[in-house]
């Protein structure tokens, strides 16, 4: 197995801690990587962020790879969402994997056909259907291309995202298929998908509830469960509540609350906490 810091942290049974992506450009993704010993991933969002899939996340892997074997797992969250991801986001699982990419993040998988579907595009034959040819993508994981091509479907980590009422109903399903290694937990949407409004910083008691549900039907069928959260305060706590994977904050949210901190106390006053943040 070609190992990433992602993966050591699953196999040490230790919580991954890491950081959203949200700004487009290597040196912001650069400067998130270098920031913490603590942080094992980041993620660059090619859904709700401003890095497109070519040549943005491309070239953001290769920077953040080309920090060394320590360096964070650079994850992408791609564009397709709900039946997207069932066939038509092959393509785009292509892009981000072939670019070097150590796992792919699909939003708002709803049914196991479509897991599958994500699984299929994500592992080479005989698991699965990715097509082979990329001159790039060993080069990120400093691998020749027989030894990716033998250790890749150990390896890509491939994550579906449960933020909606259908994803939540068929979620025993989903956790069933082979070959998807865990399932991301992503709050927002699934407040407002549940009829209820976004964390404010936290989940509403019923939204929690549901929260705590998927941590334990994930675990209970071997999968991994992640969760994004928005401070240090909500990553710590949900990491003793045993989360194997949970986002802290994101570059353009901490540069934010960094930047209102030290503003208010310059002028002498104090910052109210943030009643809305991503």
């Amino acid at each position: 197995m070609a190992s990433h810091r992602l993966l050591s942290a699953f196999r040490s049974k230790i919580p991954a801690f890491g950081a959203w992506i949200t700004f487009s450009g290597t040196w912001a993704a650069r400067t998130v990587a270098l920031s913490s010993e603590h942080i094992s991933w980041i993620l660059i969002d090619c859904e709700h962020g401003l890095t497109p899939l070519q040549p943005g996340a491309a070239e953001t892997i290769a920077t953040v790879a080309g920090l060394g074997s320590q360096a964070p797992s650079a994850i992408v969250r791609i564009p397709a969402t709900g039946i997207c991801a069932d066939g038509s986001a092959i393509w785009q699982i292509k892009y981000v994997l072939d670019a070097g990419a150590r796992g792919v993040l699909v939003p708002m998988v709803e049914t196991a056909a479509q897991a599958r579907s994500i699984v299929s595009a994500s592992r080479f034959p005989p698991q699965g259907t990715r097509g082979f040819g990329s001159p790039f993508t060993q080069a990120s994981w400093g691998l020749s291309a027989t030894d990716y091509l033998e250790q890749a479907n150990d390896s890509v980590v491939v994550l579906g995202q449960i933020e909606t009422r259908e994803g939540v109903q068929n979620l025993q399903e989903i956790l069933k298929v082979q070959g998807l290694d865990g399932v991301f937990i992503g709050p927002y949407d699934l407040s407002l998908s549940l009829g209820h409004p976004p964390p404010s910083p936290d989940p509403v008691p019923a939204i929690e509830e549901t929260i705590q549900d998927i941590l334990k039907s994930s675990h209970a069928a071997g999968k991994k469960c992640a969760i994004y959260c928005t401070s240090g305060e909500q990553a710590a706590k949900r990491a003793q509540e045993g989360f194997d994977m949970i986002n802290v904050t994101s570059d353009s949210g901490a540069m934010a609350e960094s930047i209102a901190k030290n503003l208010a106390v310059a002028a002498g006053q104090s910052i109210a906490g943030r009643e809305f943040g991503y």
